[in-house]
């Protein structure tokens, strides 16, 4: 590699960490194992007794369910994965949907309502002479009249 190579990935990774990317991944990383022990002990405790009963297994002495096997191949365990994939991909749709809706909402409120138009302004006037006089001017250019404090343009509606 060369050397300005070495440094652009370097201050790629920089950026990466200062977004804190890294720190997200790393969270989403533990809560996803620590959710997925959770589905894993549903899918395996309760779903899968349950698919073995229904579909004619036994139940053991000790209260639990005999694996459904089919020609030697445990359909239980295979179930039960499929079944554990399933709901940790819903939650994680469902928290990724609520996350952007969220995000949407942020934006939303730090942006303008774009559906309500900006008031057209009018130039500032001298109260004295009646005549335009630029915005923030203390005296009029045209009677030499003093203004109270410096000049303001006014919504449309005022300015009438």
């Amino acid at each position: 590699m060369a050397d300005g190579e070495k440094k652009g990935l370097i201050e790629e990774f920089k950026e990466f960490i200062d977004k804190g990317n890294a720190m997200d991944m790393a969270v989403g990383v533990i809560i996803g194992g620590a959710f997925t022990a959770i589905v894993t002990a549903l899918t395996t405790d309760i779903i899968n007794p349950l698919i073995t009963l229904l579909t004619g297994g036994a139940v053991g002495e000790d209260g639990m369910a005999i694996p459904l096997t089919i020609a030697g191949f445990n359909i239980g365990n295979f179930l039960s994965a499929i079944i554990n994939f399933l709901i940790i991909a819903l939650i994680v749709f469902l928290l990724v949907k609520s996350l952007n809706t969220a995000k949407e909402a942020a934006s939303k409120l730090g942006k303008k309502d774009e559906g309500e138009p900006e008031p057209e302004m009018e130039p500032p006037t001298c109260p004295f002479c009646l005549e335009e006089v630029k915005e923030g001017a203390t005296r009029c250019p045209h009677c030499a009249g003093a203004f109270d404090k410096p000049a303001e343009p006014k919504p449309a509606a005022e300015a009438e």
